[in-house]
């Protein structure tokens, strides 16, 4: 599926062309139908699930990043700093304390140190897949599924998921350790009773025919009771889901339905159902089979009854701009950045609109709110891109190479980020910060004997080792 998320709300599934001007234009494909994605508002609600689960394991859940998938398949992984959602787990789960089972057992493995089921993590292939958690996944988490594809990429990183397994007996140890965590989070364990039982038929399948969780996570009937048996005990087995968890819950579903499956969006959402997902989830579906006016048309009547949600306005904007009305998106990006002002990835849409207008006074208000995303979001590989753009309509050259080789340095392409960093150091001032960066890009991007030459001629290797 493809989202070419330049709203990074909107979750970005495709490859797009540079004249779409989207904000994900290359998204890291693992295999057909894979990639990486990013959506604020999913995001948000991901993070709510998340971080009692993290709490309650002793894991600082600020530290942890949480990697959206784009994929059919029903999975989830949790590594070092790093736990990754594919949309298919997502969409398969009935209700909140499904999904937060299978992350409580995710955080199991990691609780009782569990690695590959080859036995030895290296030969696995692990070793590049936790310097990449650690080093690079940053990029498609803040926004940058260029960055991602080739710092992900280049590890070899979806290769070592499907690596990844675990025998019978870690299984059953996690699913213990997942229904302690979720008791001390004063969450219900019934959920992942009720997942793993909703999949007990994958057990008779042949491995080829089993969802890429089951295979890598062998389910067994005996298992499923042993699980059941635990939380059953527990104090909080009876806790319901909160009617806000459940609304979330469903407004995330619908948003990934709308958006990956229109066409059956529109029929599973049918106007009979007036609820806020089903209407979201066919405003996003009617936008996605390219008809934008009946998509506004549910945009507007949902901003009548909700006049203050980012996320709505955030698509208006985003509606509108794809559709070649960039002036009619300015309005509705600003009143989402208004609204939800800590969310680069909004204010990144807005900067994007802004630039796009090719008015002087508007590309500077652009580049304003493109450098203030930046500074929360910096391996944002498309916004080093599109501020390239605008500094170059500035007639501001040096700016502008050095904007794209940030660009190439979130993307994990160190030849052109040398290339257009040396660049720029050629157009800007000397001893500027600028100045200074770009020699760091330079220098950290697999160098040339030449380039070092050239840098330690004029002393700057040694000025940025006294730094």
């Amino acid at each position: 599926m493809a989202f070419p998320a330049r709203s990074v709300s909107r979750i970005a599934l495709a490859a797009v062309t540079a004249l779409s001007l989207t904000l994900q234009a290359a998204p890291v494909r693992a295999e057909e139908g894979m990639s990486l994605i990013r959506d604020t508002e999913i995001e948000e609600i991901l993070r709510k699930d998340s971080e009692p689960i993290f709490k309650a394991a002793g894991v600082d859940s600020k530290s942890i990043e949480i990697l959206l998938i784009g994929s059919k398949d029903l999975n989830a992984f949790a590594g070092p700093g790093t736990m990754g959602v594919f949309t298919g787990l997502i969409l398969e789960s009935e209700n909140p304390n499904q999904l937060q089972g299978v992350i409580a057992h995710e955080v199991g493995h990691l609780a009782a140190g569990h690695s590959a089921r080859s036995g030895e993590m290296t030969s696995a292939g692990m070793t590049p897949f936790l310097l990449t958690m650690g080093l690079g996944v940053l990029a498609a988490l803040a926004g940058s599924g260029e960055g991602a594809a080739g710092l992900i990429g280049s590890a070899s990183y979806f290769g070592t998921l499907g690596a990844m397994g675990y025998s019978r007996e870690q299984e059953s140890r996690a699913d213990q350790a997942g229904a302690a965590i979720l008791e001390r989070a004063g969450l219900s364990g019934k959920g992942l009773v009720e997942f793993f039982d909703n999949f007990r038929y994958q057990e008779v399948f042949q491995e080829a025919r089993r969802f890429a969780y089951f295979r890598s996570h062998p389910l067994s009937s005996s298992r499923i009771e042993a699980l059941r048996h635990r939380v059953e005990q527990n104090a909080h087995y009876d806790t319901p889901d909160t009617p806000e968890a459940v609304a979330e819950h469903e407004i995330m579903k619908a948003k990934l339905d709308g958006f990956i499956n229109p066409t059956v969006a529109i029929t599973k959402y049918d106007e009979k159902d007036t609820s806020y997902p089903a209407r979201y989830a066919r405003a996003i579906a009617y936008y996605q089979m390219k008809q934008p006016d009946q998509s506004l048309k549910m945009i507007d009547a949902l901003l009548a009854e909700q006049p203050n949600n980012p996320y709505l306005w955030e698509l208006k904007g985003q509606v509108l701009f794809e559709f070649g009305r960039a002036q009619e998106a300015e309005a509705p990006q600003r009143k989402s950045v208004e609204l939800k002002p800590d969310a680069p990835l909004l204010r990144i849409n807005l900067g994007q609109t802004l630039i796009a207008l090719d008015d002087k006074a508007k590309v500077e208000e652009g580049v304003g709110e493109l450098r203030k995303a930046l500074t929360q979001e910096h391996d944002n590989a498309t916004a080093w891109r599109i501020l390239a753009q605008a500094y170059d309509k500035q007639g501001k050259e040096g700016l502008a190479r050095l904007a794209t080789g940030e660009y190439f340095f979130a993307t994990g392409d160190a030849t052109q980020a040398r290339v257009f960093a040396m660049r720029a150091r050629e157009k800007l001032d000397k001893d500027t910060p600028e100045w200074r960066r770009a020699t760091d890009i330079v220098l950290t991007s697999n160098p040339s004997k030449d380039d070092l030459k050239d840098l330690a001629s004029e002393g700057s290797i040694n000025r940025r080792s006294s730094r």
